[in-house]
């Protein structure tokens, strides 16, 4: 499936399906029938998508399975008013608990996004990848992408919980319910993807940005230009040499330490 079309299908049955099955599925479906068929549809595209068409199990697919089995699951807990707006927004919770949790335990997850981008496919990429990503200008910035995610979903999160409450007034199970859901998704699912998307293509600039800094180009080039492993491989061989030569230096010097201390003791000055 390729990428534009799997994006349609993502707007169709994510964003825009739930809304038309709120909209005009009440009537003929039934109102419990129709909210749970807005609420599951799009949580059996994203397993589905999952488990058959895309079969990558890494931490975004991961992430995004337990997204949707939360959906899922609370799709069954028939609550209204306050406890709905804190219902509705509970994958931006689960956003925050995950970016904000890894970056105070000083473990970033965005760190292991950029690995799984960057696709190692060898032990000694693999090594290659956590020696840059160890290093502090590159550390720095995993913390701010983790924080600048965290920080939109919980201003997401707030936003969606606050619409919800002022918009959805009425009692679960009546029609009224199911049009008031669907409007407030017809805002949310539009309104709130911008900022996230613009939080993600940040975060993930100042990420690759900070590695590709540390990679070593031709003279005159962007190592943005080259092939990303071999400027790896390019920088890993620098560091060979500079440690090498490191090492040379520390023998030469341990070497006349001992001349110095040989020489002393002959003129009996030890």
């Amino acid at each position: 499936m390729s990428k534009s079309v799997k994006l349609t299908l993502d707007i169709l049955i994510g964003a825009v399906a739930p809304v038309l099955i709120l909209k005009y599925g009440t009537a003929p479906l039934g109102t419990l029938p129709a909210y749970l068929a807005a609420a599951l549809i799009p949580v059996a595209w994203v397993l589905l998508d999952l488990m058959v068409i895309t079969r990558r199990f890494n931490f975004i697919t991961t992430y995004g399975g337990m997204g949707a089995i939360l959906r899922g699951a609370l799709a069954f807990w028939y609550v209204s008013g306050a406890l709905f707006a804190f219902k509705d927004s509970a994958s931006y919770l689960l956003a925050v608990l995950v970016f904000g949790g890894t970056l105070l335990f000083g473990k970033p997850v965005t760190r292991y996004i950029a690995m799984q981008g960057l696709a190692p496919d060898t032990p000694e990429r693999l090594q290659a990848m956590n020696r840059l990503l160890d290093e502090p200008s590159v550390v720095v910035k995993l913390r701010q992408a983790t924080l600048a995610i965290a920080a939109v979903n919980l201003g997401a999160g707030a936003f969606n919980y606050w619409i919800n409450f002022r918009m959805v007034q009425a009692q679960f199970g009546t029609p009224l319910f199911n049009d008031q859901v669907a409007n407030v998704n017809a805002i949310t699912r539009i309104v709130l993807v911008l900022p996230d998307m613009l939080a993600l293509f940040w975060a993930f600039s100042i990420m690759y940005k900070a590695i590709y800094a540390l990679l070593p180009a031709d003279e005159g080039g962007d190592p943005k230009d080259g092939d990303f492993w071999v400027l790896v491989a390019r920088r890993e061989d620098a560091l060979a040499m500079g440690k090498a030569a490191e090492m040379e230096a520390e023998s030469a010097a341990e070497s006349q330490a001992r001349a110095n201390r040989q020489a002393r003791e002959e003129f009996g000055l030890a």
